[in-house]
């Protein structure tokens, strides 16, 4: 089979790297264009676009799929299929009906479950139990094509988007290998519709969703805290300045919302809604991440003042 592969984080990236070691021929690896990224705001490859190249593929970078020269592109490659992972640009339907078996998408959620953008993130701020991994026949539509495959994966009280996000990377890339090598062996795959109901939607992330409000319960603010590890971080105001909270576990404790209540070399107890928050690692504006203990001994924390 003849494939062409859109993607551009490092989620996608796994996938990629799958795909080649498995065999498959790669036609061509579409990705989104070089960003400035870091401090000196330098232009930067996607990962895909690293991993396509350390590969020896071919790489187009184009700004949109509707205009006639990317759809052209596509058409020239002749592929079977196409595989799509957190690529970031729409496919219209003119570009889904171009490969002879339509597109595959890796999606990070239980679908119809956490559709869109963010669904590992607001998977662990829901408080799930579980997510994985759907393989996807795209359609026009958010995320709403039949699945072919599904993937569970468990989400422990210690996870972060990063650990998930980790996890549904390989999880995803042998998914999606396992239903490429069926396809070639059988010349289709079976999908099932999504059903209508227990439709949710993963709204992108912001910096404002990650702003703590204390008035709610202790184990809503750590799932939260857990949900934006490592982007964008929960924050609060501390001394009229963010910090930015990483680990913190839910136990019991009361008084106002955000109150200081007690703070030794282990951990910052702050009051919530409905019980506590026990911090454990935290993030001063200006400074790098630290235990509580390196925050204690630098800072005048005062018990009964508030965040």
């Amino acid at each position: 089979m003849k494939i062409i592969f859109a993607g551009t984080p490092e989620f996608a990236a796994n996938a990629l790297s799958a795909i080649a070691a498995a065999g498959f021929e790669i036609a061509l690896v579409l990705t989104q264009p070089d960003r400035p990224k870091g401090r000196g705001m330098q232009m930067q490859a996607s990962p895909v676009k690293q991993t396509a190249l350390a590969l020896g593929l071919p790489v187009a970078q184009p700004t949109s799929l509707r205009n006639d020269e990317a759809q052209a592109l596509l058409r020239a490659q002749q592929a079977d299929v196409m595989i799509v992972a957190a690529y970031g640009l729409i496919l219209p339907q003119a570009v889904l009906d171009i490969p002879r078996h339509g597109c595959l998408n890796i999606h990070a959620s239980l679908l119809p479950r956490w559709r869109g953008a963010a669904p590992i993130q607001r998977a662990i701020e829901a408080g799930d139990a579980e997510t994985g991994v759907c393989i996807m026949q795209m359609d026009a539509g958010l995320d709403t094509g039949a699945v072919i495959s599904e993937h569970r994966y468990t989400i422990q009280r210690t996870d972060t988007a990063g650990t998930v996000h980790d996890a549904l990377s390989e999880l995803g890339a042998r998914a999606i290998v396992a239903d490429l090598q069926q396809l070639q062996q059988n010349s289709s795959l079976p999908a099932t519709p999504q059903p209508e109901t227990g439709v949710t939607y993963a709204q992108k992330l912001s910096k404002e969703d990650a702003k703590i409000d204390w008035t709610l319960p202790a184990a809503t603010i750590e799932h939260k805290i857990r949900a934006f590890n490592p982007t964008p971080a929960a924050w609060t105001l501390w001394q009229d300045a963010p910090l930015k909270i990483w680990q913190a576990e839910a136990t019991n404790g009361h008084g106002q919302a955000g109150e200081i209540l007690a703070c030794n070399k282990d951990s910052l107890l702050i009051a919530c809604g409905e019980g506590a928050l026990k911090i454990t690692e935290l993030q001063p504006s200006g400074s790098k991440r630290m235990p509580v203990a390196a925050f204690a001994s630098g800072h005048a924390v005062t018990i009964g003042s508030c965040l």
